[in-house]
């Protein structure tokens, strides 16, 4: 990580007009200065200034000052502190009035942003609000070869895990039972956390795409869904798979073999240029052609890095245009009502003459034996 992240965000920055971007602990904040802080009641917030030659401002609890000042990416800050029983405000306060606030814009992050940091800030002056998330989502959707590494490796071992979570399965086994041992597993692999929760389904369960992993017990020729990811270099994995226990129905065998279909034609699909909507198309299509469109009640995917969904996102209205280095999931899903779901999910980066999936477990069925 070096401080050309910043340079190039202070590029937009004074394109947009916008003087200072305002962030909170969280994803956005490691991704621009390497700093891990703890987003709590202590409000931290870091002020990027659109100029060089301006210094970056931090408000931070005083016993989070030593971390602050020795991150990983050299930064002249310029500290403003509290300690535990004074007034949040008079830092805020300090920092407005040293730097000189009053009619600045401030560029914010919608989805991190608490009221609580902005109305401090906003009370210590009259600032101006605007959006950062287009600024930053510019940069954060290229990915460089670092990123890409992270999340490769993510990947193989989630995948290993899941291989041996499949010698595990049998009928009887329940659903939290089978999540939990999967995340055993993906501890024991080396993982810095999970993803998420790892989301398993069996049989009718899985026609709920977000459905929460329940006391359930697998049964002989039931469909299984498994929707997990670990973290590695703080970046995730998200990978679905469905395998069936046993000999499936003639259905549930025909709606794998569609969705298997529509994830391989929107894989085929990626390359620079395109827009993010036409993957969604081309896989949507292949499903609504098979006649099981009103089944298919999400997004084709999503972007994937520090965070597990952030842009760009899959879905009709999306025009986009994908670019090398950008990576998101693909991962279409057919949810029937009282018999089950099938979804196959892979992660994708975008090269520089097509795509490459970064997952390569195995997309056709899996029958294990009962």
């Amino acid at each position: 990580m070096t401080i050309d992240r910043i340079q190039r965000l202070q590029a937009l920055q004074r394109d947009a007009g916008i003087d200072y971007i305002a962030l909170v602990p969280g994803p956005n904040l490691v991704y621009f200065t390497g700093l891990h802080m703890h987003l709590s009641e202590r409000p931290i917030v870091a002020l990027l200034p659109a100029h060089p030659n301006e210094q970056p401002i931090l408000i931070t609890p005083f016993f989070e000052v030593g971390k602050a000042t020795s991150g990983e990416v050299p930064l002249n800050w310029s500290v403003f502190s509290y300690r535990d029983g004074q007034p949040f405000q008079d830092a805020f306060d300090a920092a407005a009035a040293q730097h000189t606030l009053a009619g600045k814009r401030i560029g914010v992050e919608p989805t991190q942003m608490r009221v609580l940091e902005w109305s401090l800030l906003s009370n210590a002056a009259a600032v101006q609000q605007a959006s950062a998330l287009d600024l930053i989502a510019t940069l954060r959707m290229r990915k460089d070869p670092a990123e890409i590494a992270a999340m490769r490796k993510a990947v193989q071992m989630a995948e290993g895990a899941f291989a041996q979570i499949l010698e595990e399965l049998h009928p009887g086994m329940t659903e939290k039972q089978a999540a939990a041992t999967l995340m055993r597993l993906m501890l024991d692999a080396g993982a810095e956390g999970m993803s998420f929760e790892p989301l398993v389904q069996f049989g009718p369960s899985a026609s709920n795409p977000h459905g929460a992993s329940s006391g359930r017990a697998l049964q002989a020729g039931e469909c299984a869904l498994f929707d997990f990811g670990l973290v590695i270099d703080g970046y995730p994995c998200d990978i679905t798979r469905t395998i069936a226990m046993g000999i499936p129905s003639d259905e549930m065998r025909k709606i794998y073999e569609i969705v298997q279909a529509a994830n391989a034609a929107g894989r085929a699909a990626v390359r620079p240029g395109v827009t993010a909507e036409h993957i969604d198309r081309v896989t949507r299509d292949v499903i609504e052609q098979a006649g099981y469109g009103k089944y298919f009640t999400h997004r084709t995917g999503h972007g994937i890095g520090l965070e597990g969904h952030e842009p760009p996102y899959l879905w009709a209205g999306n025009t986009l245009l994908l670019e090398p280095g950008m990576t998101f999931t693909i991962e279409p899903g057919i949810y029937v009502p009282g018999l089950g779901g099938v979804r196959i999910e892979d992660d994708i980066v975008v090269t520089a003459n097509g795509g490459e999936s970064l997952t390569n477990f195995e997309r056709s069925l899996i029958q294990l034996d009962v």
